[in-house]
């Protein structure tokens, strides 16, 4: 018995020396972290209070300009120009007369055409009336009656070889720079000159696959364009049925009226393409944001001391991206400084 109670009081005994021992120590632990983080500089930075508030989602996004419609304008047939009758740089009407090609040679050919049919045209009549009484048999006729709607055909296919020496403007617009002259022989493959409709143009561009579901026809875009400070607004109309399996984007074509003729097909246009309305949303500043291997942190202020988070985000605007994780109504968000600070380091903070 006695024994027993000798064993307890040992136990109790060195139970409460080991406990003693680490109260000790973490005191000793904790009072050189007090001075280590007394001995490190404190470092004055710039913060701002995190705060939420809607913001109207959008996109910057590269775009081009295109006329509404152009071509090309070439001979459908090979010959000499007899006539020019456009300026260059100048606006022409639907169905204006542009260039007129030789055609003497092919009204030779229709002359002769249309004699052979008329002389046709009077053997299937005589035809007929003789397969009537008998004279002649069905296929008599029906020889007479095919050369007849033969002859007929090489007609109108003259006829429409003439009409395509004169070319005319498929559309209204503007005539570019001419690369022929008088007397040039003409052939389908030599360009003449270009035709633009510029009154409407087009602005075709690339959205993320992400942002897909949030674009529909009929929104209004702004763009600006390089030489002016001009904001401009266009309607999309039209979206690609799918995604481009290459890039991952989406193509979309908004148009808008060219008024005083102040924007140019091809010109680079940076577009702004509005998305829903975030609730609630965080805006930081993008250069309190540090890059890192995967992913993207900032350095917030608690108890005046740098704590590192990891953030989450999403769009951006000129100067500020959108905080999806990360952090909250309210934190102290560090602005300066970032890049030598470090966690756990004493900083002064003054609010911006």
């Amino acid at each position: 018995m006695k024994i027993k109670t000798v064993s307890l009081s040992i136990f109790s005994i060195a139970l409460l020396g080991l406990i003693g021992y680490r109260i000790v120590a973490n005191s000793s632990e904790s009072e050189k972290n007090n001075k280590k983080v007394a001995n490190k500089p404190v470092m004055s930075v710039n913060a701002i209070l995190i705060s939420e508030k809607d913001y109207a989602n959008t996109i910057s996004l590269s775009g081009s300009i295109e006329a509404n419609e152009t071509v090309e304008i070439r001979s459908e047939i090979s010959g000499v120009v007899e006539k020019i009758y456009f300026s260059e740089g100048t606006n022409v009407s639907k169905g204006q007369v542009l260039i007129k090609v030789n055609d003497i040679e092919l009204r030779a050919q229709l002359s002769q055409a249309q004699t052979r049919q008329r002389l046709a045209s009077e053997n299937e009549r005589r035809a007929k009336l003789l397969l009537q009484k008998e004279a002649i048999s069905q296929e008599e006729y029906d020889i007479a009656s095919a050369e007849f709607r033969s002859l007929k055909a090489q007609t109108q296919l003259i006829q429409a070889q003439i009409a395509k020496t004169t070319i005319r403007a498929p559309f209204s617009g503007k005539i570019g720079l001419r690369n022929i002259s008088p007397g040039t022989y003409v052939t389908p493959s030599l360009l003449i000159t270009n035709l633009v409709n510029t009154n409407q143009l087009k602005i075709t561009f690339s959205i993320p696959e992400k942002y897909t579901s949030q674009v529909q026809v009929s929104t209004i875009i702004k763009f600006k364009v390089a030489g002016t400070s001009e904001t401009f607004e266009a309607k999309i109309y039209a979206i690609e049925p799918s995604i481009d399996i290459t890039t991952r984007t989406l193509q979309v074509r908004a148009a808008i009226e060219n008024k005083n003729n102040s924007l140019f097909p091809g010109t680079y246009a940076n577009v702004e393409l509005p998305l829903d309305i975030v609730k609630n949303a965080i805006l930081i500043p993008s250069e309190a944001i540090i890059p890192i291997q995967n992913g993207k942190k900032v350095y917030v202020a608690v108890n005046n001391m740098a704590t590192e988070r990891i953030i989450k985000t999403d769009t951006r605007t000129e100067n500020k991206v959108l905080v999806l994780e990360g952090l909250k109504k309210g934190d102290t968000l560090i602005t300066s400084g970032m890049m030598s600070l470090k966690t756990d380091a004493p900083v002064k903070v003054t609010l911006e």
